[in-house]
């Protein structure tokens, strides 16, 4: 019985398990490449990194940003400064500020 089954539709079968294995190898690729395109380190079956392997050029450029992105902190901290007075000038009443006006006019006279 199971051979009345299973023989007639024995092409969908095999075609189908081709499919799925061509779409399972062609995925590997895709990712593959795309690990490639993006920087990430490929590795073998065991989780060691094949490529690309650290060399100085990759060393320097990593000094780089991080010099790079230690003045991009400070610039930000300055900016978050700014924004802070910005802020507390925007958000003073209008009374207090002028009498702070005044008082350095008075400052700046004497």
């Amino acid at each position: 019985m199971a051979e009345e089954i299973i023989i007639p539709h024995l092409p969908w079968i095999i075609g189908g398990g081709l499919v799925l294995g061509f779409l399972a190898i062609s995925g590997w690729i895709f990712t593959t490449w795309l690990r490639i395109k993006h920087g990430y380190p490929l590795e073998n079956s065991w989780g060691k990194a094949l490529e690309p392997r650290v060399t100085t050029e990759t060393a320097e450029r990593l000094k780089l940003i991080t010099a790079e992105n230690a003045q991009l902190r400070a610039e930000l901290s300055a900016v978050k400064e700014r924004v802070a007075t910005v802020e507390r000038i925007v958000t003073d009443d209008g009374h207090r500020l002028t009498q702070e006006i005044e008082a350095l006019r008075i400052d700046r006279r004497n």
